[in-house]
C-alpha cells in the first residue's frame, strides 16, 4: 500500500484553556523508525494517545495506513508501548502478552504459539511464567514491547520504550526497533533520549508547546551545522589569521573553523598554512548533533512564543 503510515493534516487537542497541541501536521513515511522528540510537557504523548484515541482531540483531520484516524478496524493494526505501562504484577509476563492478544481480537489458537515466539525475541523466555512482580524495570520494558507485538501490528507506537533501563537494555531494545523496522513495520518512538533515537530513526520531528518546529531525516537536520576544523600547532600567525577573518573564515587561537558540506575549501587553506611555514596538527570534519539541532530549535521557539 502506497501512500504514509501516518499523515495528520491538523491535529489541536485543548484541555480548557490549556493547548496542548497547537494544530500539528506531520507525516510518517511507511517502514521508518520516526522519532518524536520534545521537552517534558511538549504534548508527544498527547498527540500519540489522540492518534490512538486514547483522548479525544479537539479537533483532528488525517489518515493512518490509508483511513481516517480513529477508524475501528486500523486500530487492529496498531500495537502500542505506553510511557510507564502498568501492568498487573501477579499476572506473569506471559500472562500479559495474552491479555494484550485477546484485547487485539488475536485468536486463542494463534495466541499461545506467538506468545512463546515473542518472549523468546525480547530475551525473556525463562520468565515468562515469573509474575511480574519479581522483574526488573527492564525486563517490564521486554514484556511491554513483546505484548505490543502480539496482534502483528503495521504501526508500533513505543512512548519513551527505554525509560529507566539500563545501558546494556538500552541497546538490545535499540537493536530490537531496529528488527521491527527490517520486518517492514513503522515504528513511531516518543523519546526524549536524543542519542539513542540518533541512532536509529529515519526521520525525526521536534515538539515544543504542542507545535512542530523541526522535521526531516537526521542527515537533513545535522547538515546545517556540518564544519571543517583545522588546528595548527600554536595560535594561527596574525597576518594570516587577519587574512582568513576577512574570508569570512572563523579563527580562534589555534583553530580555524571552515563552515561547509565538503572539503574543497578546506584545501585554499592548508595550502596557505604550509606555504607560511605553520604546522597542521589536526583536520576533522564536525557536525552538529541531534542534540545540538534540537537545543537550538527549542530556543528559538521559545524566543518566537
Amino acid at each position: 500500500m502506497d501512500g504514509p503510515a501516518v499523515e495528520i493534516e491538523y491535529l489541536r487537542k485543548r484541555y480548557g484553556g490549556f493547548e496542548a497541541l497547537g494544530g500539528v501536521s506531520l507525516e510518517v513515511p511507511r517502514g521508518s523508525v520516526f522519532g518524536l522528540l520534545g521537552p517534558n510537557g511538549a504534548g508527544k504523548s498527547t498527540l500519540v494517545k489522540s492518534l490512538l484515541t486514547i483522548v479525544r482531540p479537539s479537533e483532528c483531520r488525517g489518515r493512518m495506513l490509508g483511513e481516517p484516524i480513529g477508524h475501528r478496524k486500523t486500530l487492529r493494526r496498531i500495537g502500542y508501548l505506553p510511557e510507564h505501562a502498568r501492568f498487573p504484577e501477579y499476572l506473569t509476563g506471559r500472562e500479559v502478552i495474552g491479555y494484550s492478544a485477546g484485547l487485539a481480537g488475536v485468536p486463542k489458537s494463534t495466541t499461545r504459539e506467538r506468545t512463546t515466539r515473542l518472549l523468546e525475541r525480547v530475551g525473556m523466555a525463562e520468565w515468562g511464567d515469573k509474575k511480574l512482580g519479581t522483574y526488573s524495570k527492564g525486563m517490564r520494558q521486554r514484556v511491554g514491547l513483546a505484548q505490543a507485538l502480539v496482534n502483528e501490528p503495521d504501526i508500533v507506537f513505543l512512548d519513551e520504550p527505554t525509560d529507566g533501563v539500563d545501558p546494556e537494555g538500552r541497546i538490545e531494545i535499540r537493536k530490537m526497533i531496529e528488527g521491527m523496522r527490517d520486518e517492514g513495520r513503522t515504528v513511531f518512538v516518543n523519546s526524549h533520549l536524543l542519542a539513542e533515537v540518533e541512532q536509529v530513526a529515519d526521520q525525526v520531528a521536534i515538539l515544543s508547546k504542542g507545535r512542530v518546529i523541526e522535521t526531516g531525516t537526521v542527515a537533513q537536520l545535522t547538515r546545517r551545522g556540518r564544519r571543517y576544523e583545522v588546528r595548527t600547532v600554536g595560535p594561527v600567525p596574525p597576518q594570516i589569521r587577519e587574512g582568513l577573518e576577512r574570508e569570512g573564515f572563523e579563527v580562534k587561537g589555534d583553530l580555524i573553523a571552515i563552515q561547509s558540506d565538503d572539503a574543497v575549501p578546506v584545501q585554499p587553506i592548508i595550502d596557505l598554512l604550509r606555504g607560511a611555514g605553520v604546522a597542521i596538527r589536526e583536520i576533522r570534519e564536525a557536525k552538529f548533533s541531534l542534540e545540538d539541532i534540537f537545543l537550538q530549535a527549542v530556543q528559538a521557539g521559545k524566543g518566537a512564543a
